[in-house]
């Protein structure tokens, strides 16, 4: 047994273990046909132990520095940071670590930033940015890239991203399951890839409902212009007022909730209102609460470490455009108490 003022070694744990060393290096590393009990067994052994692996010889071993580069242009970290929660939810905690560069959208701060991320010889990079739309294309590089959440303008780069059409429809589906019958659009600004895809599938799906389309209104994802646009829609003649609206972002959600509000528009009695993106700092100060169509950015940190993971290890992650499905989030501000 180890001794008291000892670093444990891998003979150690294989000795409380009951196994051999490599059978020790297996379980560890998530290798090899183990059974699961023998696999645990040597989890418990390390832990009781507080064994550590030596990174640098597993590194030089395998030809890995077990690090990961996320490149963003989200200086805010409004949509990096749940991506970066659900990337090391994949990376594993403790087994490969994420070194985050902030390019805010500068290409020669970028290039500065890759060009550390391959001296540091990281084993992969995720690419991510404030929104959906097509980026440049970081070019290729000698180790696997994945886009996350912005979408690479080249075709034969692998993007993981939200589906936008799919997360519109539900909000219209909802609206029309509430017996809503004139809805409108309000969302930011057109020459946005996710205000284009949000109306297309507000669009598509109303017309599937067999619910009029009354009004479209685009401006800026601000609070402010989310107040202007519940002022315009509140002065529409009486007979032509909508009972329903979409909006492209929680912020816009949320201003427009208080400018019916200031308007005598009883929401959600007359009016009902459905967000985008489940930002807790928005949806939960709104009054009433804001029901949201969440599109799972910490599932999407998921499943794009994952797939630059089966890069790293060899496998094929795939190409082009993934669109994981969202969930609609039900409040206050859609159904009448």
């Amino acid at each position: 047994m180890v001794r008291n003022d000892a670093v444990p070694t891998v003979r150690d744990v294989a000795q409380l273990a009951g196994v051999s060393p490599g059978t020790v290096s297996k379980a560890l590393n998530g290798q090899g046909q183990l059974r699961e009990e023998t696999r645990q067994r040597v989890l418990d052994a390390a832990e009781k132990l507080r064994f550590q692996p030596n990174r640098v010889a597993r590194s030089l071993s395998e030809g890995r520095t077990y690090t990961v580069g996320m490149l963003t242009s989200d200086s805010f970290g409004r949509f990096t940071l749940p991506l970066m929660e659900g990337i090391e939810d994949s990376l594993g905690a403790g087994q490969v670590s994420t070194l985050l560069c902030d390019g805010r959208g500068d290409p020669l701060r970028e290039r500065h930033y890759i060009t550390e991320l391959l001296n540091r010889r990281v084993d992969g990079i995720v690419v991510t940015g404030r929104r959906p739309d097509a980026r440049r294309t970081v070019g290729r590089l000698p180790i696997p890239v994945v886009y996350a959440l912005c979408r690479s303008d080249d075709p034969g780069d692998l993007t993981v991203t939200m589906d936008d059409e799919q997360g519109a429809r539900l909000a219209v589906e909802h609206l029309a399951a509430l017996g809503r019958t004139r809805l409108a659009y309000v969302s930011g600004p057109q020459h946005h890839l996710s205000t284009r895809l949000r109306q297309q599938g507000f669009e598509r799906a109303a017309a599937g409902a067999g619910v009029e389309v009354a009004d479209v209104l685009l401006g800026h994802w601000s609070e402010a212009w989310g107040r202007t646009a519940a002022g315009l829609l509140a002065r529409r003649p009486e007979g032509a007022r909508v009972d329903g609206v979409f909006c492209g972002s929680d912020q816009i959600a949320r201003g427009l909730t208080d400018g019916l509000r200031e308007a005598g528009v009883r929401v959600p009695v007359e009016v009902s209102v459905v967000g985008f993106d489940n930002w807790d700092v928005m949806v939960e100060a709104a009054r009433p609460t804001l029901t949201t169509v969440d599109p799972g950015l910490v599932r999407l940190g998921r499943e794009s470490a994952s797939r630059l993971l089966t890069a790293i290890d060899g496998g094929e992650p795939g190409q082009g455009v993934v669109a994981l499905p969202c969930r609609l989030v039900l409040r206050g501000s859609s159904v009448p108490t």
